[in-house]
């Protein structure tokens, strides 16, 4: 697909806000937590809206207008975390997300970069991972675990680290706790260690697709090779690339996110939550585990959706059979929330934003690596919702999550406790 294929999107956009907001404003608990979209919130002008930025596409695709410093500032203050794609769904059946990642890979394709995700890029190309960090230390996490290594023997079930895990040590504790909780359950399990590679999907978002397709396809293979025929990541991010961007390539890949397969255990009785967790906690829906993990509907790699598009009255265009729209509803909701209603003497509270209309974190789409203090104002406004609960602490399913949450409270000193899930597992078990 190209920007050119999402044309006629361009221009049914009506400009009505509901990219801004939530929708239906029946879901809204409260003015203070009625935004959806980070960018627009923060900028307030019109362009830095899903709305804005279409009508920005069109005009640059029909050569209206050039690529500038100011541009590219729109097209990349974004952290792509798909808010405005279901905001729209509501009662326009339009692909805004679809449109700007797009976008972007048309800026990327057109030789218009950001010094900042070049460098990101550079470090990939080299290292294999998005951290710009050598790819010998990617393994340094897996030391004194027993666990199978991938590179030398098989396993039912390859657990997949990512790049924030492997190389952030503050979080090492989080994947460590993960693989002795698969162990315990008694799964056969394995991981890549050190030769494990990213798997491609922030690039991706960035706007370089080539480079997402190359590491796609040696995942692929990596995993046919070792006998895996199950991934399970504790990586957000990860889910998504592995379940809803290879499935864009024809790719269909048995993934589990970690929540979804340590719920599949507790129900088998193979984990038993039994201990006291005497907590008030809220959580937090990372954007690549809820609204944009549905897989895609492709009739093959590159053609999606089985339906053709007719206009009627000359006015309108309608799909027969109807399109396949993703729309947020099959994402990672539930299995998160079970395990935390499970958990003896924990209080579970949820804050106004949540599930599809979850607000971001933060740190996606190469917002955190180019623009950090919008990343960190974006991770603060998640935090004054989650203050506004009571909670003592806040709990989440992603590494990038944690770490722009982290990094937020260590800029403005306010206090509160950040889990990931499994940590809060294993302090059950």
């Amino acid at each position: 697909m190209a920007l050119v294929d999402y044309e006629k999107d361009l221009i049914r956009c009506e400009k009505c806000s509901h990219c801004k907001y939530v929708w239906p404003g029946a879901l809204a608990k409260s003015w203070r937590f009625w935004d959806i979209c980070p960018s627009i919130s923060r900028y307030n002008f019109e362009t830095y809206s899903a709305a804005g930025r279409m009508h920005a596409g069109l005009a640059l695709l029909r050569g209206y207008i050039d690529y500038t410093d100011e541009f590219l500032d729109i097209i990349y203050k974004c952290q792509m975390c798909g808010a405005c794609d279901i905001t729209c769904k509501v009662d326009r059946d339009i692909e805004p997300f679809e449109s700007l990642l797009e976008l972007r890979a048309k800026a990327v394709e057109d030789g218009q970069l950001l010094p900042e995700h070049m460098m990101v890029i550079d470090g990939l190309k080299n290292e294999d991972n998005m951290l710009q960090k050598l790819k010998k230390d990617r393994g340094d996490w897996v030391q004194d675990l027993e666990v199978k290594d991938l590179t030398k023997e098989r396993a039912e079930v390859c657990f997949h680290v990512g790049c924030r895990y492997s190389y952030d040590e503050e979080l090492w504790h989080t994947i460590h706790a993960a693989v002795e909780l698969l162990k315990r359950a008694g799964v056969d399990v394995g991981v890549f260690g050190k030769e494990e590679n990213c798997c491609g999907g922030r690039a991706y978002e960035m706007g370089y697709q080539g480079e997402f397709v190359k590491y796609m396809e040696s995942n692929i293979e990596a995993w046919k090779t070792a006998g895996a025929n199950t991934v399970v990541t504790a990586c957000s991010d990860c889910y998504a690339a592995f379940k809803a961007t290879y499935s864009r390539y024809g790719n269909h890949v048995e993934v589990f996110h970690i929540t979804e397969y340590l719920e599949k255990l507790i129900k088998e009785g193979k984990l038993k939550l039994t201990k006291k967790v005497p907590m008030t906690v809220t959580y937090h829906d990372p954007c690549h585990l809820g609204r944009l993990s549905e897989r895609y509907l492709y009739s093959s790699p590159g053609k999606p959706y089985i339906t053709e598009e007719t206009k009627v009255l000359n006015q309108m265009y309608i799909y027969d059979p109807p399109k396949q729209w993703r729309r947020g509803e099959d994402g990672v909701y539930e299995p998160p929330r079970n395990i935390l209603r499970d958990i003896p003497g924990l209080d579970f509270i949820e804050m106004e934003r949540i599930r599809g209309l979850s607000w971001c974190c933060g740190s996606g789409g190469g917002a955190k690596e180019a623009y950090p203090e919008f990343a960190l104002w974006t991770a603060n406004e998640r935090l004054d919702e989650a203050d506004s609960t009571g909670a003592e602490a806040l709990v989440t399913a992603c590494p990038w999550c944690v770490r722009n949450f982290k990094d937020a409270l260590n800029d403005t000193g306010r206090r509160m406790e950040i889990y990931d899930i499994v940590d809060i597992v294993q302090r059950a078990i």
